[in-house]
């Protein structure tokens, strides 16, 4: 489970383009607290604890005890050429409101993959999930395994393990999660990036791996 971050903030007497660049010279951030049919709430936070927040990896799938309120970021601006954070927009939440996050997906065991082994490569197609958990038991991430994947094999949602009570988000498919590729199926930049044509260039990798394989067994015989 993700662990709680806290965020000291201040409220906002003045908003406006000019009140929020005054702030950022002074070294804070300006955001926004709303949501739970409550007036949002005008705040500026300390960029520096803003910063440490973020580069902790899980900013975005995290409760933030923000001026004493439970949130969850939404949604944070960074300047176009510094990076710097801007803005950040916070949703206020119950302790244990059902909530939708986007948690990242950590693959392991490729060294127990026979696919990988041979030389594929493994083909990340969704790097996070959306999943729809109690606020109270968002995870940190979600492991996924690959051990006995080979060319050619999918892994869809179905497949995926998800914490006791998360479910996901996207529920009308079973989408494709990652997939088991010969390098030369990999997809080139701008092409067709949907399930189903992922799908169908795996599906080309296999058969173009069973008939080397065949290939093979006849020089031998």
């Amino acid at each position: 489970m993700s662990d709680t971050i806290t965020l000291a903030a201040e409220t906002r007497d003045r908003v406006g383009k000019g009140a929020s660049r005054s702030l950022r010279r002074e070294g804070r951030v300006p955001a926004v607290i709303y949501g739970q049919n409550r007036e949002p709430t005008s705040i500026h936070l300390e960029e520096k604890a803003l910063v440490k927040a973020l580069m902790t990896g899980h900013f975005m799938n995290s409760v933030i005890m923000v001026d004493g309120q439970r949130t969850l970021a939404k949604d944070v601006a960074f300047h176009p050429v510094t990076d710097r954070p801007v803005h950040v927009d916070f949703l206020r939440v119950g302790e244990h409101s059902s909530v939708t996050v986007a948690v990242p997906v950590v693959f392991t065991d490729e060294e127990q993959s026979p696919g990988i082994k041979k030389g594929a490569v493994l083909n990340i197609v969704r790097h996070e999930l959306e999943l729809v958990v109690d606020a109270a038991d968002i995870p940190t991430e979600i492991t996924v395994s690959v051990a006995g994947k080979d060319v050619g094999d999918t892994i869809h949602i179905s497949d995926v393990t998800l914490p006791k009570g998360a479910t996901s988000a996207i529920d009308d498919r079973d989408f494709t999660v990652a997939t088991i590729v010969a390098p030369s199926a990999l997809r080139s930049e701008g092409a067709d990036t949907t399930d189903e044509a992922i799908e169908a260039e795996v599906a080309e990798a296999a058969g173009e791996t069973s008939a080397d394989d065949a290939d093979e067994d006849k020089a031998e015989g």
